[in-house]
């Protein structure tokens, strides 16, 4: 029987039951759970298979409840929010007392967005407490942007993925926190670096850290499907390099005319970089599903998303 339900009520029942749920946002799916539930956020950490020293976004119903997460707000984060929120932008910022050490890996920082989709968004309204809600998939996986994606990695671990259809965006949320009030670009996301410095002016940069990371998403390997992925700028020579292979190729705006190409899938036939960055993790899935010998990915131009989408396929092709 599916897990998949459009059931509202269900999923509130659920979650201040302390189990988890499933969540749509316009980003990607997310595995949610009481903040101030231990059971419920170390369920989120085992279910996912996911370190402790990796923190957890909370996800809030309004800029008005941020005061009851955060201790202090900078007039930067004030401005991004009032631009962006709901939206595609989490900010990581100094954390009441009240916010368990287990969800922001023990820092003194927690990270924290709105999320644009209506089902989640009333679902937040109802409920008396946020969500912490990493995405809804095995650490390191592929995320997920359809209810399908989480329901094949999770029929057995959860109650209950909330259907809020396909997720628009595609990729994660751009995560920005603050160094002496200034803001650091800690993780690439849905949101273009360009909308962002459009409102707030020049952001630094600081996008991946191995150990100890400083918001979600940081570490190197990331997001990657079970094939080996190769990103390149050159997709028909990395074809030769694979001959014999069963090979599947990812491309930006372009069909590549090869007799050695099992399956192909293009991002966006118009090239547009925001379509491309939606699509992109429901066409790794179906290119992981085909038990390919390779997946050879095109690099996207690196303006506006396509840095984003570029960050995401790295972290997936890249090899400890």
């Amino acid at each position: 029987m599916s897990i998949i339900s459009k059931d509202i009520q269900k999923a509130i029942e659920l979650l201040c039951n302390e189990d988890l749920v499933a969540i749509p946002t316009e980003t990607v799916y997310g595995l949610a759970g009481n903040i101030f539930s231990e059971k419920a956020i170390q369920k989120i950490f085992s279910t996912k298979k996911r370190p402790h020293f990796n923190p957890l976004i909370v996800h809030i119903p309004s800029f008005d409840s941020l005061e009851k997460v955060v201790s202090y707000i900078p007039e930067k984060a004030k401005i991004l929010a009032t631009a962006f929120w709901p939206g595609s932008l989490t900010l990581v910022l100094p954390k009441k007392n009240t916010i368990p050490d287990l969800i922001t890996a023990g820092k003194d920082t927690v990270a924290v967005r709105v999320p644009n989709h209506p089902l989640t968004l009333e679902l937040l309204q109802q409920l008396p407490f946020p969500l912490a809600a990493p995405s809804a998939n095995p650490f390191n996986s592929i995320s997920p942007t359809k209810p399908e994606h989480v329901e094949r990695y999770f029929k057995n671990d959860i109650q209950m993925v909330l259907d809020g259809g396909p997720c628009k965006n595609g990729i994660e949320s751009t995560i920005i926190g603050f160094e002496n009030d200034e803001p650091v670009l800690y993780r690439l996301g849905a949101l273009s670096i360009e909308d962002i410095e459009k409102v707030i002016g020049k952001v630094a940069i600081k996008n991946n850290k191995e150990e100890n990371p400083d918001a979600p998403g940081m570490l190197l390997k990331h997001y990657a499907p079970k094939t080996l992925t190769i990103l390149t700028t050159d997709i028909l020579s990395e074809i030769e390099k694979h001959q014999g292979k069963k090979i599947g190729v990812l491309s930006f705006k372009s069909s590549f005319k090869s007799n050695e190409i099992f399956h192909e899938i293009v991002l966006s036939k118009t090239a547009n970089l925001s379509e491309a960055a939606t699509n992109l993790y429901d066409a790794l899935h179906e290119l992981d599903a085909l038990l390919l010998d390779v997946i050879i990915a095109e690099k996207l131009p690196e303006i506006g998303l396509g840095v984003s989408v570029n960050d995401r396929l790295q972290r997936a092709a890249f090899v400890n």
